[in-house]
């Protein structure tokens, strides 16, 4: 299996999911108003993500990115997640909490490699 943006509707709109080959789901988008839009969202992701430089922000002396760049962060429960911005600093995607830093690095390396040639479904 290809890796894929995965278009899903929702309550208020429409979501994307991109989906590693093994179908995990590597990252999600916010809420869109409309299919347009999500298809706008997943440009940005295919274009913004190769070339995102890395923001630790759980390093204390992190040094601040340029965007479009990934965002590493601890959540409330301790786990760790990324946010993918985009050039004009809007989260363009977003993963789940992984207890340990190495899987969310590895989440991002997946997002980099996956987008660009990811199909949309």
């Amino acid at each position: 299996m290809a890796s894929k943006f995965l278009i899903k509707e929702t309550k208020t709109g429409m979501k994307f999911d991109l989906l590693a080959t093994n179908g995990q789901i590597i990252a999600t988008s916010e809420v869109y108003a409309s299919k347009k839009s999500v298809k706008n969202g997943i440009a940005s992701v295919k274009t913004n993500a190769p070339v995102a430089e890395v923001e630790d922000q759980t390093d204390e002396n992190y040094s601040k990115q340029k965007n479009p760049k990934f965002e590493v962060y601890a959540d409330k429960a301790g786990e760790f997640r990324f946010r993918l911005k985009a050039k004009n600093g809007q989260v363009i995607a977003a993963s789940e909490g992984y207890k340990k830093k190495a899987s969310c690095m590895n989440g991002i390396e997946s997002v980099k490699k996956n987008a660009p040639e990811a199909d949309v479904e």
